[in-house]
């Protein structure tokens, strides 16, 4: 080399402070090349966690929290704020109320002979300061609540005569102002002891009645004639009409899609519409065997719970045609109400059997504190379940759900009576003139006429 010119020398370092932990029980830290030619059995083994993972996911699914035991009677409605932490309100078929601390799982209070007769309907107002409560004593009265004590006032701050019993309730999303159904559609302001409109559409009685979340006059019902119908308070009349095969017995908007809403109909089956083109059903969700009594959307709106008369609840995915999970208990009867929390965490359920149950709503999920490994171990597992979903066997595992026996027998007769139809129709279709019996789809079947 010249003199006066300094060589330049490239050394390969590695401090050890970037790869090994602060102590000596610290999880080392691994490097690896990503380099798909270095790994030729990565998909092998990564079908292979995703198996295990699945497998996993059935063995931990324990939904069942607890049952709030205390009612007398048939839970036959309940209510919860839209927010955090809010006490959840129930109402029993011999007059009960009771007021139930979420955060610990125990009874805030009871208040016996708030109605006479059934308590037909609960809701919350948006604050959670009020309660509103309607019964058989055709009566709806106004509570003032404690969120923080769990309480009600000992004496209604108001009540609301009717000439019919009232069979729902429910709050509009914004506004100080509450609708009933019975007779006609009510709709009722705080200060106001008369409606400030009345709905009636040709129809001896109206089975349940929700406002819509994001159209502050827009209210849809279900009634006895099995129809659907939208009423519109600016206009302070009926909209559209819609008759199923079958009556409707709940109804449920989407929160997050205004649009949408699904109700539980007698048929065993669960129907999604477009407010839009009611002339089909957007979606129609089969799994239960008896009538579904009561549905309930997520808070995200991208899934939705219903009850039955066949002992069970069921999760289902907005779009899926099939529930994602069916909840049971050897002790628990027809199920008639059921709702989300404001968090979207747990799912509760009323039945006959007097107990209110409290369930999660992803079954193998954990409870309790979690750490960022077991995170990232989660979140890890479920991309593989999601890249892997269309395997045969991981398609099998995770469809897979326990019933109890007269559930299971039910479902594999009305497989059968279902493929007999289709035998029987497409009988008659080969030796008929053709046109003469056309393939009606699934989600047309069941709509018998519209009405504007």
């Amino acid at each position: 080399m010249n003199s006066g010119h300094g060589m330049k020398i490239k050394v390969l370092q590695r401090s050890q402070q970037e790869y090994l932990g602060a102590t000596s029980g610290d999880i080392a830290r691994h490097f690896r090349n990503a380099d798909p030619d270095l790994h030729p059995f990565e998909r092998a083994r990564e079908y292979q966690r995703a198996l295990k993972a699945v497998k996993m996911e059935k063995m931990f699914a324990k939904p069942f929290v607890k049952a709030l035991s205390g009612h007398t009677d048939s839970v036959k409605s309940m209510a919860i704020a839209r927010k955090e932490a809010a006490p959840l309100v129930t109402g029993s078929c011999d007059g009960e109320l009771r007021i139930w601390d979420m955060q610990h799982l125990k009874l805030g209070m009871a208040m016996p002979n708030a109605h006479t007769g059934f308590v037909r309907g609960i809701v919350v107002s948006p604050d959670g300061r009020k309660v509103f409560s309607c019964g058989d004593d055709k009566s709806a009265k106004m509570w003032e609540l404690s969120a923080r004590r769990c309480q009600l006032t000992a004496e209604p701050t108001a009540t609301f005569q009717m000439a019919y019993i009232p069979g729902a309730i429910d709050h509009h999303w914004k506004k100080p102002m509450f609708v009933t159904c019975g007779d006609t559609v009510d709709v009722w302001d705080y200060n106001r002891s008369q409606p400030l409109s009345s709905f009636e559409w040709g129809c001896e009685r109206i089975i349940t009645t929700r406002f819509n979340p994001a159209e502050p006059a827009l209210v849809a019902s279900t009634a006895v004639d099995r129809s659907i119908g939208l009423y519109d308070l600016r206009g302070n009349s009926a909209i559209r009409k819609v008759i199923l095969k079958m009556r409707s017995n709940g109804i449920s908007w989407n929160p997050m899609r205004p649009m949408n809403f699904t109700v539980a109909n007698e048929d065993c089956s669960l129907y999604s519409f477009d407010l839009r083109n009611l002339s089909a059903a957007t979606y129609r969700h089969t799994d239960h065997v008896m009538a579904v009594l009561d549905v309930d959307y997520a808070p995200n709106g991208d899934e939705f719970v219903s009850a039955s008369y066949d002992n069970t609840v069921r999760l289902w995915n907005m779009d899926s045609l099939r529930s994602k999970e069916v909840y049971h208990g050897k002790r628990m009867q027809r199920v008639f109400c059921c709702r989300f929390t404001p968090d979207g965490r747990f799912v509760l359920s009323g039945s006959e059997d007097t107990n209110v149950r409290v369930w999660k709503a992803v079954a193998h999920n954990k409870l309790g504190v979690t750490t960022q490994r077991e995170k990232r171990a989660e979140a890890y597992r479920e991309a593989l379940k999601k890249k892997f979903a269309r395997m045969p066997e991981i398609g099998r595992i995770k469809r897979h759900k326990h019933v109890p026996k007269m559930v299971k027998s039910l479902t594999d007769k009305r497989r059968i009576m279902r493929q007999a139809r289709g035998r029987k129709d497409a009988n008659i279709r080969k030796h008929s003139k053709p046109g003469s019996n056309p393939i009606v789809g699934q989600k047309k079947r069941q709509i018998v006429k519209e009405l504007d």
